[in-house]
């Protein structure tokens, strides 16, 4: 089972300063992260790194899965397409007709030369 994903902004984010890590060691280190599950450990003022409990991080590690398994109808669709046109590159006669259409005169009539018209 894996637990819901919030991602909060760094700077909402509880923060401890490196002095105050080195300060109240390990154990204090992770006593805030106990009850927190997460903080930014800065460096005059300035953040520097985030240290995770173990949940969190298996938190996201399982959202950024289980979002790579999910594939959106449209984008794949729209993939299908690309992927079809793109194989016309492969034809034999590709770069015959490529160059021929490059050369040829620019005849628009009113009508769109790239691309399709729906």
């Amino acid at each position: 089972m894996t637990l819901p994903l919030m991602i909060d902004a760094l700077k909402d984010l509880p923060r401890t300063s490196a002095t105050e890590v080195k300060t109240k060691g390990w154990r204090g280190l992770m006593k805030t992260i106990g009850t927190t599950g997460k903080v930014v450990i800065t460096h005059h003022s300035t953040p520097e790194a985030v240290i995770l409990s173990a949940q969190e991080y298996e938190a996201i590690a399982a959202a950024l899965r289980d979002a790579a398994l999910r594939v959106d109808p449209a984008l794949e669709a729209l993939r299908h397409r690309f992927d079809e046109r793109l194989a016309a590159l492969n034809a034999p006669d590709a770069s015959e007709r490529l160059r021929s259409l490059m050369l040829a005169p620019v005849r628009l009539n009113g009508e769109l030369k790239a691309g399709q018209h729906d």
